[in-house]
């Protein structure tokens, strides 16, 4: 007898190794690259998913068209976009590509003048400030639409991105739409495009920092950018001829709109009276069936989950950091995305995760 309590315990440390074996297939860590247009809120929400479930979640800012060539290379789990996969990039994914978006974000023109002013933009003195006919601050346009400020006799610095960039995507096809004089000289929106005049710099954080750091400069950048960095942002003219500044209200009023099943909608210059007129959703992109490489159906199943989790429990975050939250449309249409999903053809979600 005495043998026989002791070969019990040897075999329940037997069977709790291989119990251990087992849990340490658990997927404890997943990687992401793209977008910085929406990093601030992406940290937040990576950093309490690792609180609460303990998966690490490694994302790399690196600009929307890094994330796309990444995901498509099947070096990271998921791709990060603040522009839809357009038809090239679509056959270039070589397989069904889902999108889900995350949030709504809206890109903001700031700028570095002495004292800086608040002051109103129209789409006419953007399209010429991008184009380069509009060269200083105090051109008689822009002190027109600014009556009762003072402006200073000094050139414009035009900063742009120099990556590939959703949130050059997003202001691109703004300009595009609303400006004949810088669609002239640029008549197709993109993540890259041939500047007319200005300098580069990489990401929304580096462009933030090159106008912080340069009197005289103006550019771009997301909303969550300027607001952390203590940013001017110009009021822009809608489409209805109001003045509006970037705001959680003004945003959302540009997405108050039906969705199409894939989310695939530009948002900009939208006709709504209160709408601020350069928004854009951001999405997360993975493949729609998850065998490929060396991918497991727990990774599979643990990418789905951190996804699931962001557009539910994880929209907690967004309007603090100045994001908008997804309206019940697009969650659902999130929800039916994810459910697509498979693994070796089988679903690798069969009940909604918790």
């Amino acid at each position: 007898m005495k043998k026989i309590f002791i070969l019990i315990p040897a075999l329940a440390l037997i069977l709790g190794a291989c119990g251990g074996e087992k849990a340490g297939t658990e997927v404890k860590e997943l990687s992401g690259a793209g977008a910085t247009f929406p990093n601030p809120l992406y940290s937040k929400m990576f950093s309490e998913y690792n609180t609460k479930t303990q998966v690490k979640v490694n994302y790399q800012s690196i600009g929307s068209g890094g994330g796309i060539k990444q995901l498509q290379a099947k070096t990271v789990d998921f791709g990060a976009s603040d522009a839809f996969l357009n038809e090239e990039e679509t056959k270039n994914m070589g397989a069904d590509v889902i999108h889900v978006p995350t949030c709504l974000g809206a890109v903001v023109i700031t700028y570095n003048v002495p004292g800086n002013p608040k002051l109103k933009m129209s789409p006419e003195i953007l399209g010429g400030i991008f184009s380069g006919s509009i060269k200083k601050w105090n051109d008689p346009k822009i002190a027109a639409e600014n009556a009762g400020t003072t402006l200073p006799d000094k050139d414009i610095m035009v900063v742009h991105r120099s990556d590939g960039s959703g949130t050059t995507a997003i202001f691109t096809d703004y300009l595009v739409k609303v400006s004949p004089e810088f669609m002239a000289l640029v008549p197709k929106a993109g993540k890259e495009v041939k500047w007319p005049v200005g300098v580069g710099a990489k990401g929304n954080e580096g462009v933030a920092g090159q106008i912080k750091g340069t009197e005289g400069a103006l550019g771009y950048v997301e909303l969550a950018y300027a607001q952390q960095n203590n940013m001017p942002m110009a009021d822009l003219k809608n489409a209805a001829g109001n003045y509006v500044a970037a705001s959680l209200a003004s945003v959302a009023a540009s997405a108050n709109i039906d969705l199409p099943g894939d989310t695939k909608i530009k948002l900009n210059n939208s006709s709504a009276a209160e709408a601020y007129p350069i928004t854009s959703f951001t999405w997360l992109l993975i493949y729609k069936e998850q065998k490929y490489g060396n991918n497991t159906a727990e990774k599979a199943k643990a990418v789905v989950n951190l996804i699931w989790w962001m557009i539910h429990d994880g929209q907690q975050f967004n309007e603090a950091l100045m994001y908008g939250k997804l309206s019940d449309k697009a969650v659902a249409a999130g929800e039916t995305n994810l459910k697509s999903v498979t693994f070796d053809g089988k679903p690798v979600l069969a009940d909604n995760p918790k």
